[in-house]
């Protein structure tokens, strides 16, 4: 049973080592809709905190991609609040904050509080501007150029608890170099958000909303994530609205073992638990997946089977609704130079019991994710 809420995991968690060389972070994305002309827009939300612990009162953020700040092996350390859309115009717009210029509640429920920008377990507001020029001047904010604010409420409905692997034992040795909980892998958001001066609404219903939350000293690679709640049953024609499903991970390691080619996969079918977790090693979970770049488009193919059951996973998402994350890692390195990243995938998933098919469902709206590391 995957469906735990547990807002414990989503406490502030770079204590000891990772403080220094470490990052935490809480995502969130959904679909809104223009106000004037009723048109769908998926944006995300994310708050990210690196290397907490490296900053020093009224040194300011510390950005590892200067260049100075490589020559002489400075790490970097701030929050920074990165929001962004995708589509044919996307942006992705991030803002800074050094580790003295914001506030966090490092225990349930948490809380992050810089200047106008916000983020606990039900709400978030905030304001992010980026002007062209400084976009241009600055290549070590990462980011495009644009303005984005946001007022929303937020109801974490159906949860994606990993289990031990991401439990307190396992937090508190550090044993995973990047651990995952999905506290609302079906969320519920309420409110507006305003992208270059258009206004949008946020609405429970079809917002088709996620929230989850990353933590670690690394990133994985290949990295690969999928989730939608925008599902139509193939057989009976109806939309499922108690249903989900959430595919992440890659190449985990614990400690300097590497574990290749690993996904954690929970399927939420009409209030039914459907979970493929290789960390859970009595379900005897297998694991094959595929994913690749065609001229327009990311490809992902997915099978997982247990005991008892078998999913299999078919996205795609166009390139130009996509964007190319920008992220670097607490070491300062920039290995995901081609992390593809979008709201808009389309699909089908399978799902069988006992070699019988239970249902084929059509989803929309799909969350998606996928890079490789950059030979250095």
């Amino acid at each position: 049973m995957f469906n735990k809420h547990d807002i414990h995991r989503d406490e502030f968690q770079l204590f000891g080592r990772q403080g220094k060389k470490g990052y935490d972070w809480w995502w969130h994305s959904f679909t809104a809709y223009d106000k004037a002309t009723g048109a769908a827009r998926p944006f995300y939300i994310e708050f990210f905190i690196c290397n907490p612990k490296r900053s020093k009162p009224g040194q300011g953020p510390i950005f590892g991609q200067l260049e100075e700040n490589k020559k002489q092996g400075i790490f970097p350390s701030y929050l920074m609040v990165n929001v962004g859309t995708w589509g044919k115009d996307h942006a992705q717009l991030h803002r800074f904050f050094a580790w003295d210029e914001f506030e966090i509640g490092k225990k349930a429920p948490f809380f992050v509080k810089a200047a106008d920008c916000y983020l606990d377990e039900t709400s978030t507001k905030g304001n992010v501007k980026v002007n062209e020029e400084d976009a241009k001047a600055h290549p070590e904010w990462m980011c495009d150029h644009g303005e984005i604010s946001w007022d929303l409420r937020i109801k974490k409905d159906i949860a994606f608890n990993v289990g031990y692997g991401a439990g307190a034992l396992f937090r508190r040795l550090q044993l995973f170099e990047m651990f995952w909980h999905a506290e609302g892998m079906k969320s519920f958001f309420e409110g507006t958000i305003t992208y270059n001066g258009v206004e949008y609404e946020v609405r429970p219903e079809d917002c088709y909303g996620y929230s989850d939350k990353n933590w670690g000293k690394d990133f994985t690679s290949p990295w690969v994530w999928l989730s939608s709640n925008n599902l139509v049953s193939k057989i009976t024609g109806q939309r499922l609205d108690n249903s989900v499903f959430d595919i992440g991970g890659g190449c985990p390691k614990v400690g300097p073992f590497a574990l290749k080619r690993k996904l954690l996969s929970a399927y939420y079918h009409e209030g039914k638990c459907y979970e493929f977790n290789f960390s859970k090693f009595w379900t005897k979970t297998k694991t094959e997946f595929e994913s690749h770049e065609t001229e327009d488009e990311i490809v992902w193919h997915v099978e997982q089977r247990t005991w008892n059951n078998k999913m299999v996973t078919d996205i795609r998402c166009k390139k130009e609704d996509m964007l190319l994350i920008n992220y670097e890692a607490p070491n300062g390195k920039k290995l995901h130079t081609r992390l593809w990243n979008g709201g808009n995938g389309k699909g089908t998933v399978k799902l069988y019991h006992k070699n019988k098919l239970v249902d084929e469902v059509i989803c929309e709206n799909v969350g998606c994710e996928y890079g490789e590391y950059a030979k250095e």
